[in-house]
């Protein structure tokens, strides 16, 4: 039952931090520098009272998924500001499972037994679905559209996946593979917010304008940091299947909040599209998670 508890944490934190960085306002580029410079804050808090050892490895590992990750955030951003945070969100996260799944299967040979094959690609099929119901707009209705680009918003979504998925490959796989370095969140997270700063200045082109925009949406790095910590302890109490299982329901949130608190409008077709979407990319997501007990 704690497990669970600590699992409901990056739940909340995570599903809000596009709903947040959308309400406070900035542009992409500033809210992706905020994000990170408060999870530099964060981990350099964390640091402090942890004091890990930090071989150069660990920290050019972090550095270089810090980097990765901020091409995904930042992508991520643009992408809510084309497409809208209840429809970008579900895609985003769908986009990553599926294609963090194919390549765990194909490159890294993750999947061994039958059982986890035809749960897995029944979860990536569901996942696919899934996605056609959260984009799925109602032509009726002219002014839901109104300041869209689904054609920008699905680029933006193109490259924030690769970024993020190259970041959870290094940290899952790469790591390993290539260095022989063992690690835990806590140790990696300092080294890895200073790579998140460097990607976000080089995202912005070292050009981000230092407004108050920046500085709010350093609330973002603090919920990203929370989240780490309370999906690690979850892991701990309940095993990695049903963590991982709870975080993706992050979406949940912020697909509901975009509608609520960000005034998102929808028709009621869309309504019912958007609970389709969120049922099967949750039910995918627990799918995947099983997959994943099984190995």
């Amino acid at each position: 039952m704690q497990g669970v508890l600590f699992a409901l944490v990056p739940i909340f934190a995570w599903g809000s931090i596009g709903v947040v960085a959308n309400k406070i306002g900035g542009d992409a580029n500033q809210q992706t520098l905020g994000m990170t410079l408060g999870a530099f804050v964060f981990a350099l808090i964390v640091f402090l009272f942890r004091m890990p050892t930090l071989t150069w490895q660990i920290f050019l590992i972090g550095f270089i998924g810090g980097l990765f990750w901020a091409i995904g955030q930042f992508g991520q951003f643009n992408s809510m500001k084309y497409m809208g945070v209840s429809v970008a969100s579900p895609l985003s996260s769908g986009s990553q499972l599926v294609i963090g799944g194919l390549l765990g299967v194909f490159a890294f040979h993750e999947w061994t037994k039958q059982i986890q094959f035809i749960l897995g690609f029944t979860a990536m099929a569901v996942l696919i679905v899934g996605f056609y119901f959260s984009a799925k707009r109602d032509p009726e209705n002219a002014v839901v559209e109104e300041g869209r680009n689904y054609t920008k918003g699905l680029i933006a979504l193109t490259y924030s996946t690769l970024g993020y998925v190259i970041y959870v490959i290094l940290f899952n796989n790469l790591a390993v593979l290539w260095f022989n370095v063992h690690f835990d969140i806590l140790t990696i997270i300092l080294p890895m917010s200073v790579g998140m700063i460097f990607g976000a200045l080089v995202m912005g082109r070292f050009k981000i304008k230092m407004e108050k925009y920046v500085y709010q949406n350093m609330i973002n790095g603090a919920l990203f940091g929370v989240g780490n910590i309370f999906m690690l302890m979850a892991a701990s109490a309940t095993g990695n299947a049903i963590a991982f299982s709870f975080s993706q329901l992050g979406v949940v949130i912020s697909t509901i909040g975009g509608i609520l608190f960000l005034g998102e409008k929808k028709t009621k077709k869309e309504l019912v599209y958007v609970g389709i979407g969120i049922v099967l990319f949750v039910t995918g997501a627990i799918l995947l998670a099983i997959v994943k007990s099984k190995g």
